[in-house]
């Protein structure tokens, strides 16, 4: 079921695994998708997250600006190998957000509470699977 409010294609027919660890996403395709992202959100389940996908592999910025609640943010190659992470990236607040600019190419970014990406383990080069529609 898609996480409240969402005008987002049904994130249960949407899952990212590493080893043996299932987040169900909601994909951010479009422009205007992509540009809304997880902002104005209150509240993230666990096994939740947003996945920006870029038909090109190249280097993503991504702001906090709007954005509620603290996130990992994972940028993965077009092999599906992690090649960044943010950890633990604050919400915005009224007079400053978050800016993470990696220097490096990715085709996809995954959205997580933070939190996660330590909690399993997860680290550059680690291997991602997705199963999407």
């Amino acid at each position: 079921m898609a996480i409240s409010g969402s005008i987002y294609a049904d994130s249960s027919q949407n899952t990212v695994y590493f080893k043996n660890h299932c987040f169900y996403v909601e994909l951010a395709q479009t422009a205007e998708e992509k540009a809304k992202g997880l902002t104005l959100r209150e509240h993230l389940d666990p096994d939740k997250g947003m996945l920006f996908i870029y038909k090109k592999e190249r280097k993503y910025i991504f702001t906090m600006k709007n954005t509620l609640i603290p996130l990992d943010i994972i940028w993965i190659n077009k092999d599906k190998e992690v090649c960044f992470i943010g950890v633990n990236i604050q919400p915005a607040t009224p007079k400053s957000y978050a800016k993470i600019t990696p220097k490096v190419k990715a085709k996809y970014v995954l959205e997580l509470n933070a939190g996660i990406a330590a909690k399993i383990g997860l680290k550059i080069e680690d291997s991602l699977v997705f199963d999407i529609e």
